[in-house]
């Protein structure tokens, strides 16, 4: 979603979240300078911002950090939003609170030590360049196949190296 040649990223959340983000943890992904972070009074306002910055054409990406589920209306009216500016948004929310209007549903989880989808392990000894295993896996999708995949980030690239598993034929 971020590299960083990809613009300004704005992230916003609920100003009731009291955790605080570090732009610097953003390095590896973007330039932290390319990133803003709105604190919304509430959660329409959050839905809002996110909105007009997706409609703007000057936001490349809109992260919204949501408590509460999305509407029909405001999901359609997100996606609108995106498509108008072209740009792209994600919404994360709380696992069982999705959006019907959601293109595509995903679950993300980190792999520890039980290997998945025959992935590699956690390297316990951090002796890889970054030992960042994650389980990508999309549950909604409404113009695709449901499938899981096991992703790690590649430093050097700046990427996501996605790999499926390997198909019988």
């Amino acid at each position: 979603m971020c590299r960083a040649d990809s613009g300004t990223v704005l992230w916003v959340r609920e100003a009731w979240n009291g955790t605080q983000l570090n732009p610097l943890g953003f390095e590896p992904y973007l330039d932290p300078q390319k990133l803003l972070v709105v604190q919304a009074p509430s959660h329409i306002d959050a839905l809002a911002s996110g909105e007009e910055a997706l409609r703007s054409g000057r936001i490349a990406r809109v992260v919204m950090e949501l408590s509460q589920p999305i509407g029909l209306t405001e999901g359609r009216r997100l996606q609108l939003a995106a498509q108008t500016g072209r740009s792209m948004g994600l919404c994360l929310l709380p696992e069982g609170m999705g959006s019907n209007a959601a293109q595509t549903r995903w679950h993300c989880a980190p792999i520890f030590d039980a290997p998945v989808l025959n992935a590699p392990v956690f390297d316990a000894q951090n002796t890889a360049e970054d030992s960042t295993l994650q389980c990508w896996e999309i549950t909604k999708n409404k113009s695709g196949t449901l499938k899981a995949w096991v992703v790690k980030w590649d430093a050097q690239t700046r990427r996501v190296n996605v790999v499926s598993e390997a198909a019988q034929r």
